[in-house]
């Protein structure tokens, strides 16, 4: 075994905190020559933007959304920036409101290559189960759905989406929430 290929992980703590990652980019794709792709793509960002504005998290579209292949994106696409505060939230609308759309996440770092974990594999996706039932793993630790903390209520979401909202306003590159 190359123990070059193989670099045994960080168990340093502080090497660990100060090395976390802090912002994130999601790209979500459309074929362009699809239009009911292209509408479900714009939809979805839409919505992001209207729930931003809202306050269920922070994330800013860009406002470019290219129409045709760019860099590497092979199809056309456009670009998400989510803080690592709403990854999370973000991420969890994303999985549950994409429909057919493919979405790439990756971590904003001086290595961008790092979107995978490891080589990309094919997924037999027919073996995971559909329940209807929350997963509670480890209700004893009282985190994820078996939390006790009280959640933001929807007047402190609201106001947190309008400041986020007016603090962007002069940001030239990030795309805006239509009223």
């Amino acid at each position: 075994m190359d123990v070059d290929t193989y670099p045994k992980p960080s168990s340093n703590l502080q090497e660990v905190m100060d090395s976390e990652v802090k912002e994130w980019h999601f790209h979500i794709y459309f074929a362009q020559k699809n239009e009911d792709q292209h509408y479900a793509a714009l939809e979805l960002r839409d919505a992001i933007l209207r729930l931003r504005r809202d306050g269920a998290f922070v994330a800013v579209p860009l406002f470019r959304v290219n129409t045709e292949p760019m860099g590497p994106h092979p199809i056309g696409s456009y670009e998400v920036w989510v803080p690592s505060e709403t990854f999370s939230s973000v991420f969890s609308y994303l999985c549950l409101n994409r429909g057919n759309l493919s979405i790439l996440v990756h971590p904003l770092t001086r290595e961008e290559r790092r979107a995978w974990l490891g080589t990309p594999l094919p997924l037999d996706l027919s073996t995971l189960p559909i329940t209807g039932e929350l997963p509670l793993q480890y209700p004893s630790l009282k985190l994820g759905y078996s939390s006790q903390s009280p959640n933001l209520v929807l007047d402190d979401r609201r106001r947190l989406g309008a400041n986020v909202e007016n603090l962007l306003r002069s940001e030239k590159g990030a795309a805006r929430a239509s009223d």
